[in-house]
């Protein structure tokens, strides 16, 4: 059926249930005041932008009737605008917002538009109330992004400005809402995903085009590559690939417009090295054309530092498992080696006898310091003097020293009592100082200083030995780690194990071919 057609068959039927053409009906379904601003508030973007067409297309009629309308799905009325004459003239009808376009308003563009899902027109006698004949009406649907019908656009004038390009104006009006409400849409998406990405202050984000020029990037990009001046409009319309820290990375999804997914990157262009993951990605429009990369770089610095402590973490755990198992297996057969030897004695004509006292000696203490790693050492604190210890350590170590041609010279500036586990803090003066001495195989001279303050007691221990570079002093401590050939990376650990439990502090500074100073505080009292 035709337009002509639909429309007659509809008049048909409301003669058929007695109508009155001449009687225009009182209209009963309408929304409360609550439901229409509901439902107002739900079209408002709608109507926000059918207003902006619909101011500019009276602005190109002036001096011509006509009025705008919007219902909604249901054909409720929700706004209207136009000449203040038409306005009147339906309110005299009851036709006003809130009120429902259906049977009860017989045939008219609006319930047939919503009806069959199409644009319609009637015009003048067409309606089937007298009350209408003088107007010609033109209604179009208007659709949400998924095609359903969400309201209907109608344009309403006398029948004397009826004109067939009216319907084809008015669908041009619903194409360009129905466009424009699609591209606020998906700007608000683009705005939303910009938001996510860009205002992110937990990575750095660098946008570029298809040729790799650099349309966008956050302040985090800027700080995490160190890029000069740390304003990004400095850096917009320039190539990515001036990046060096990146730049590999965005030439091969370029190249291949393949991505790169969690790459790790270091940078050592500072004193202390910082780790990123990078993330760099290529974006497709529609026709499958590579339109955008997007890279993205997460600090994981701190990340790669905790897996450091666990890392040392795990070698601690081996090297007390090792320490055990060395002291059960070594230190039995050892004492019994080192019982007999002295049994004999230094008269029994043993070749070496000295020496091999010595070594055995040595081998106790390699034993011993093993223990101590590998086994939890009861601290027994009780009040001591520093200079009694320090003593006691000199003359234990002075033969050694004496060997090695290397002077050491002990000041006490001011001394307290400290509350220590004597042993351990023999066992720290003991490794501090052969360490010491080892620095200087050439002979050279140690200072060790004592002096009181802040609560604790200092002891300094300088040594005008071969120093060490900065990689390797930010590493001491860690065991198994050691420049020594014959060392194991486990005295100045043991050191840091010991000044910890006591609750005292540590620090050491040192500088190639100018030697080595180790102070630390253990608390007073």
């Amino acid at each position: 059926m035709d337009d002509q057609q639909i429309i007659a068959a509809f008049n048909a039927l409301y003669r058929q249930r007695g109508l009155d053409p001449a009687k225009f009906p009182v209209l009963s379904k309408r929304y409360t005041t609550e439901e229409l601003e509901e439902r107002l508030s739900f079209y408002k973007e709608y109507i926000d932008i059918i207003l902006f067409f619909v101011n500019k297309f009276l602005s190109t009629i002036q001096g011509t009737p006509i009025l705008v309308t919007v219902t909604d799905q249901w054909g409720y009325l929700l706004e209207c605008y136009g000449e203040p004459m038409f306005l009147e003239a339906i309110a005299g009808l009851g036709i006003t917002k809130g009120v429902r376009y259906n049977e009860e308003t017989g045939t008219g563009s609006v319930p047939l538009c919503l009806r069959f899902k199409r644009p319609f027109q009637t015009l003048g006698e067409e309606h089937f109330f007298e009350a209408l004949h003088g107007m010609a009406c033109y209604s179009a649907p208007f659709h949400r992004e998924d095609g359903a019908v969400l309201g209907t656009l109608s344009l309403m004038t006398g029948v004397d400005s009826a004109h067939p390009h009216l319907l084809t104006l008015l669908c041009t009006m619903v194409d360009s809402v129905e466009r424009e409400m699609l591209l606020r849409r998906n700007n608000a998406h683009l705005h939303t995903l910009n938001q996510v990405l860009l205002e992110a202050n937990y990575q750095g984000v660098v946008v570029t085009d298809a040729a790799g020029r650099i349309i966008d990037m956050n302040d985090q990009y800027l700080r995490m590559l160190r890029l000069d001046g740390g304003d990004k409009h400095l850096y917009l319309g320039t190539p990515v690939l001036e990046h060096p820290l990146v730049s590999p990375y965005f030439e091969r999804v370029l190249a291949r417009q393949e991505e790169c997914i969690g790459v790790e990157l270091q940078d050592t262009r500072m004193d202390s090295d910082s780790y990123y993951m990078l993330d760099v990605l290529p974006v497709f429009d529609m026709g499958g054309c590579l339109c955008r990369i997007i890279g993205t770089l997460r600090d994981i610095t701190e990340m790669k530092r905790t897996e450091e402590v666990l890392r040392n973490t795990e070698k601690l755990v081996f090297a007390g498992q090792l320490a055990v198992g060395i002291a059960h297996e070594i230190r039995n057969p050892l004492t019994t080696v080192k019982g007999l030897i002295q049994l004999a004695g230094p008269t029994s004509g043993l070749r070496h006898y000295d020496l091999i006292m010595s070594e055995l000696d040595r081998m106790n203490l390699i034993v011993g310091e093993f223990l101590i790693l590998g086994k939890p050492q009861e601290i027994r604190f009780r009040e001591d003097w520093c200079m009694t210890i320090l003593q006691e350590v000199l003359s234990l170590i002075e033969i050694e020293a004496a060997k090695n041609n290397v002077r050491i010279r002990c000041t006490c500036i001011r001394e307290e009592k400290i509350s220590c586990d004597r042993n351990q803090i023999k066992q720290v003066f003991l490794n501090i100082l052969k360490n010491a001495i080892q620095a200087l195989p050439g002979g050279g001279r140690i200072d060790i200083v004592l002096e009181a303050d802040g609560g604790y007691q200092r002891i300094r221990f300088m040594d005008n030995g071969i120093g060490m570079p900065e990689e390797v002093l930010e590493r001491i401590g860690e065991p198994f780690h050691t420049t020594k050939l014959e060392g194991y990376g486990l005295g100045m650990m043991i050191v840091k194990k010991i000044i910890a439990s006591h609750r005292g502090i540590l620090n050491i500074t040192s500088e190639p071919g100018k030697g080595t100073t180790v102070e630390m505080g253990l608390p007073i009292g």
